[in-house]
């Protein structure tokens, strides 16, 4: 669906810049931006390449494991339907972690790992389970103690203080996942209410 909502703007600001006469705006816009988001990408190469590779230092300092291991009574209370020595609870616990540590692409991977782990213990294969639920919405909304990518994207663009927003990321990312804890638990007492399994 959204790839047809790109389509359609695109084709409309063409078809405008058509009608209106301003085609040769379009076609430099067009290439300008093609040329601006190559530098981008390159940029970002390098400086998550070191934010990698200090979570890497991180991971084998034991710094992913000790706070996996912290956020254990946490996985417990979000997760009770899921065995504390289970796959998934592991997997879940590594998504959160590098979620908190800003490594969202280190993130994604546990997270397809942790659903699939509890899809196994899923007893309604077809229908999405709680743990499920919880799941996608505290890794969407994340808690984030380093915004490493946005971090890069300030220096990239040559910010004078890139990492001036780690606090604000904290608080609004702490407002998002508590709300999306909150209406994760609301929903679920609705559907038990209406009786659905």
């Amino acid at each position: 669906m959204i790839d047809f909502i790109w389509l359609l703007l695109f084709v409309a600001g063409v078809v405008t810049a058509a009608l209106t006469g301003r085609m040769a705006a379009v076609s430099k816009a067009v290439l300008t931006g093609a040329e601006s988001g190559v530098t981008l990408c390159l940029g970002l190469v390098a400086v998550i390449s070191l934010w990698l590779g200090l979570m890497r230092i991180a991971e084998r300092a034991g710094l992913v494991n000790w706070l996996a291991r912290a956020l254990r009574p946490v996985g417990r209370f979000l997760y009770p339907s899921v065995p504390p020595d289970h796959p998934a609870m592991g997997a879940i616990l590594a998504n959160m972690s590098a979620n908190i540590l800003g490594v969202g692409n280190a993130a994604t991977p546990l997270g397809i790992r942790a659903m699939q782990e509890l899809q196994k213990l899923n007893p309604r294969k077809d229908t999405a389970s709680d743990a499920m639920c919880t799941l996608l919405a505290v890794n969407t909304a994340s808690v984030t103690l380093i915004p490493t990518t946005v971090i890069a994207v300030r220096m990239q663009f040559g910010s004078r203080d890139p990492a001036a927003v780690v606090g604000t990321t904290l608080v609004a990312t702490l407002i998002g996942t508590g709300a999306a804890i909150v209406l994760d638990c609301l929903f679920r007492r609705w559907s038990k209410r209406r009786g659905e399994p």
